[in-house]
């Protein structure tokens, strides 16, 4: 199980990035857009490094829904290997079953 602190803090970063996404993506149309002035692409470019750097999504760290390990997930089960292991031998993930050979 992970320390309950970085649950919470990459849960901020989930909250800030939701928050801050319109405002986000209008700046960095304005910085990208070729018929504003330097100056106006530059100010668009000072006002999004203004933002809070938590609100950046790459700043999001993938993480077990079950115990909130952050290595070896699998991104289409949103678990960490061991949990995925542990939930597939007692046949609760519907279509996978146990190899053996």
């Amino acid at each position: 199980m992970a320390k309950k602190s970085q649950i919470e803090r990459n849960e901020k970063r989930r909250r800030l990035a939701k928050k801050f996404t319109a405002r986000r993506a209008k700046l960095k149309a304005l910085a990208k857009d070729k018929d504003l002035s330097p100056e106006d692409r530059f100010n668009a470019r000072l006002k999004l490094a203004a933002l809070p750097r938590n609100s950046a999504p790459s700043r999001i760290r993938l993480r077990c829904e079950l115990t909130g390990r952050s290595r070896g997930n699998y991104r289409k089960f949103k678990l960490c290997r061991m949990a995925i292991r542990e939930l597939g031998s007692s046949g609760q993930i519907p279509g996978m079953i146990k190899s053996s050979w």
